[in-house]
């Protein structure tokens, strides 16, 4: 998705010369840093829990790489004080290299540009191969909860992601290779759906370092693609409600994991005598945080960040 929007938006400006660095890294930062940083300071009680779970100079460490966005390069400090951040370190390295692998010179034509999504899914899958023919960890069938040094690796540090990046951008160029209006889209959408449907469904038959590092990239651009096309599919997800929780997706993501714990540890829903609506009431609340953070938080930030710079 990374790859595929960024490329979208950016990839005619880089192509013509008009895309500065500077002022594209300044836009990602102001788009995510503020409510990063506040994710980590609601979770201030995790952070205590970690004093408690690891060494002092472990501790150190995390609590100096985590606000730089820089834990997951370390496999043993990846989800250290807010587990789903260390995707912000993969998508802070994405966009440090992104003004110079969008000029990255790719085919013209659909068939050569649909090999080269082909090879760079493959090559996706060659780390997660590797890992479940020499298990590094000594776990033969690894799965959700193997912590080995090696696992870690393949699932939270950057570069293992690096081919579905690069997949997202070139999916962005044979999506624009193909009419909106095309009634393969619908297609697309459908079998990339029902694929990512079924898949899940079975996941805990599937391998599962596969399933973490991009198996089903080929559903995604289907579904992608139906997604961007004016279609049945389209129009059901651009339901107007949708799209506004859409808008807050990335608030909701940050917080929603250390909030759902605090959730628990305190109660809330017992303390509110809402708890025979649970986990519906604890769903919309994390959902209505997500959305006032969004709109009161983050896109002010934003634009007080572009202006403040601007200036």
């Amino acid at each position: 998705m990374s790859g595929y929007i960024l490329a979208y938006n950016y990839s005619d400006r880089a192509q013509k010369g008009q895309l500065k660095s500077s002022s594209f890294w300044i836009a990602r930062f102001s788009r995510l840093y503020p409510v990063y940083v506040l994710a980590l300071i609601i979770s201030i009680g995790m952070l205590i829990e970690e004093w408690h779970a690891r060494s002092h100079a472990q501790f150190a460490l995390g609590a100096f790489l985590t606000p730089l966005m820089l834990q997951g390069w370390s496999p043993s400090l990846s989800t250290f004080w807010n587990t789903p951040a260390w995707t912000m370190c993969v998508e802070a390295f994405f966009y440090l290299i992104f003004p110079v692998v969008i000029l990255w010179k790719r085919p013209k034509r659909i068939w050569p540009l649909v090999g080269v999504l082909l090879g760079l899914w493959l090559l996706a899958m060659l780390l997660p191969s590797l890992y479940m023919w020499l298990h590094p960890d000594g776990d033969l069938h690894p799965g959700r909860y193997t912590d080995g040094f090696w696992i870690r690796a393949l699932k939270f540090t950057p570069p293992p992601h690096v081919p579905a990046f690069l997949f997202g951008i070139a999916l962005a160029d044979l999506d624009a290779m193909i009419p909106r209006t095309a009634r393969r889209r619908l297609l697309f959408g459908a079998l990339g759906m029902c694929g990512i449907y079924a898949i899940l469904y079975y996941g805990d038959k599937m391998p599962y370092p596969m399933m973490h590092n991009g198996l089903m990239m080929p559903l995604f651009a289907l579904a992608i693609l139906g997604l961007a096309g004016h279609n049945l599919i389209a129009r059901f997800f651009g339901f107007y409600p949708f799209v506004v929780v859409g808008n807050a997706s990335y608030c909701l993501y940050i917080l929603h994991f250390n909030l759902w714990t605090l959730m628990l540890k305190y109660q809330v829903s017992t303390h509110l005598r809402l708890a025979q609506f649970d986990p519906w009431f604890s769903y919309a609340l994390l959902i209505g945080t997500a959305m006032t953070v969004t709109y009161c938080f983050e896109k002010p930030c934003q634009q007080w960040i572009r202006s403040f710079i601007r200036h």
